[in-house]
């Protein structure tokens, strides 16, 4: 596999991605350039870590983790997808004590979202164990593709969120059901 061919693999890897970063984009509260950066590291460590797990599965036997991948990406990225729509209806609370919960369940959230969008990563790294690919370039590319990717989405969804507000929020729930049912169709009926 040579370098450009993992570098269009990279930025596929990194488009779900890339759309659930501009959904928390838009969520952000006074978002600063290294908030974007610090979302891209953690979306984009998730992402690099996942083909070599997927690597490492596969050198062992694809066969476990192919057989239920899909499901496992289906109920995190539609489970979040549909949280994110109850969020959106939800009122604006400004109340000093609803913070600090709120944003822990908001990293947890963006966390499982980082693990939801980074499944197709592991499963490529099942079918780069039967390749000659060195794992860890290939691993590397990915993640550094999703980091720009995911600060790029936060600082746009920055942007976009003074249009858009809480619509964002339920799209992103809408997008993330799609991308979780999209996994789900393609591994079902291959």
């Amino acid at each position: 596999m040579n370098i450009i061919t993992l570098s269009v693999l990279s930025l596929a890897m990194s488009t779900d991605a890339f759309a659930a970063s501009i959904t928390k984009g838009s969520t952000l509260k006074n978002p600063r350039v290294p908030s974007a950066i610090k979302l891209g590291l953690l979306f984009g460590c998730i992402e690099a870590i996942a083909p070599i797990v997927g690597w490492l599965i596969g050198s062992a036997g694809a066969d476990y983790v192919e057989a239920f991948d899909h499901w496992i990406a289906f109920v995190l990225l539609v489970g979040l997808g549909i949280h994110m729509l109850l969020e959106s209806r939800k009122e604006d609370d400004d109340d000093e004590e609803e913070v600090s919960p709120n944003t822990k369940r908001s990293f947890i959230a963006t966390l499982l979202t980082a693990i939801g969008t980074s499944i197709d990563a592991m499963t490529v790294g099942i079918s780069l164990a039967f390749m000659k690919v060195n794992i860890y370039l290939a691993a590397a590319m990915i993640g550094l593709a999703t980091t720009i990717m995911v600060t790029i989405g936060a600082l746009l969804g920055n942007v976009m969120s003074g249009w858009v507000g809480k619509k964002a929020e339920a799209i992103g729930g809408v997008a993330l059901i799609f991308i979780g049912c999209g996994i789900l169709y393609s591994h079902t009926m291959a």
